[in-house]
């Protein structure tokens, strides 16, 4: 008889999802134990609740083979376009589109758990609009990476090009870095871009002492540069650079510390573009994958943008000249130690924030004395007894 053997369970590695439990997402508490092996799940000591150990990956709640549901997830992340894998896998679309959505909103926890809590000395960011031609709409795609690292930063997604869209991306990159770093943002000619930066990076300065508002100061380090390139017959014939805010050799500064050339450019953000509309069949252009929803677009974004931190090797950061290995932009920025695979970032489990106890309303409870007890006095209240099947009334 063949005996069977099941996945390996890892208790010490896991936590508690309950979002009503005081302790949750703590790791190493030792409150988690195994439930059942067979059907792999584990139970919590504390709350006394049990959940599946896919719980809080992408995996959670598909009956399907999990091995099915990384293949169609890595050709997605490739660009596959999504009635080849119907086709070649005998799937149905909507089934696909779902795990397309899924996997995506997977990613964008894990991007907001891992990238944006990572604190990272900024440098040089660049930031760069996708204009996206879909099925009787338009849509502008925002992107932002650390050229450093070329590790991608934000991304947000809006059917108009306005402030708002600037403020979104720029706010998510705030999130990413450190407070108070030097930093050199270079953007296109864009008008929205300048205020939307200072706008972000600024901190609370009290100026006087006692009550009043403190005051929102930029960054003393903070240079903003803008790209204009005008072009005639699709050929650039003139690029105009200029510093919109700082200073212009503290910009060159920062540019020889990030390895971002010699003098003011888009170029890293704009091979980033390049990258994203050739690996998402959504933005190629003259194509038949044209996005109805802004939500399918916002979804397949995280799912390419984590793909490339987090699994995709790195020509340029993986040359002699820059880490000497093989690398991706995730492990270059110093965020993870070893290349993912699809599949440790579909299982990559996002724990719960942490609980924080609730502001008790209202004025303080001032200690009472203690009272003595009494005996208790007899009540004249009238008692309903059952006597003899017939319900009557008596004194006690």
């Amino acid at each position: 008889m063949q005996k069977t053997i099941f996945p390996s369970m890892e208790p010490s590695k896991q936590f508690c999802p309950n979002s009503t439990y005081c302790a949750r997402g703590q790791i190493g508490a030792g409150t988690i134990v195994i439930h059942d092996r067979k059907r792999q799940r584990y139970r919590c000591t504390r709350c006394r609740k049990t959940f599946s150990a896919r719980k809080g990956t992408m995996l959670e709640g598909l009956r399907k083979p999990t091995e099915l549901v990384v293949i169609v997830v890595t050709l997605l992340s490739y660009g596959c376009p999504l009635q080849a894998i119907v086709h070649a896998f005998g799937l149905d679309e909507r089934t696909v589109a779902s795990w397309r959505d899924r996997a995506g909103m997977h990613c964008q926890r894990v991007h907001q758990d891992v990238v944006e809590t990572a604190q990272l000395d900024l440098q040089h960011v660049q930031a760069d609009e996708i204009r996206v031609k879909g099925s009787n709409m338009v849509a502008w795609m925002g992107l932002a990476m650390m050229v450093k690292t070329r590790l991608w930063l934000a991304g947000t997604v809006s059917l108009t090009r306005d402030r708002a869209l600037a403020d979104r991306l720029l706010q998510q990159v705030r999130r990413c870095g450190q407070s108070l770093k030097a930093l050199l943002v270079l953007t296109d000619g864009w008008s929205a871009y300048p205020g939307s930066i200072k706008r972000a990076f600024r901190e609370k300065v009290k100026e006087t002492p006692g009550r009043g508002r403190a005051r929102l100061c930029l960054w003393p380090e903070l240079h903003i540069g803008t790209v204009i390139k005008r072009t005639q017959k699709k050929r650039v014939v003139e690029v105009t650079r200029t510093m919109s805010h700082g200073s212009q050799e503290e910009a060159e500064r920062l540019l020889q510390q990030s390895r971002g050339g010699n003098v003011l450019n888009t170029a890293f953000i704009e091979r980033l573009n390049a990258t994203m509309r050739q690996r998402f069949a959504t933005l190629t252009r003259k194509c038949r994958q044209g996005a109805h929803r802004l939500r399918p677009l916002e979804t397949g974004m995280y799912l390419l943008g984590t793909t490339y931190n987090f699994c995709w090797e790195h020509h340029e950061i993986s040359k002699p000249t820059h880490e000497g290995r093989v690398v991706t932009p995730a492990m270059a920025a110093g965020l993870t130690d070893h290349l993912w695979s699809v599949s440790e970032l579909l299982h990559y489990q996002v724990a719960p924030p942490a609980w924080v106890e609730p502001k008790r309303r209202g004025r303080r409870r001032k200690d009472a004395q203690p009272s003595v007890p009494t005996m208790k006095q007899p009540s004249n209240r009238a008692l309903v007894r059952l006597r003899k099947g017939a319900l009557c009334s008596t004194t006690g």
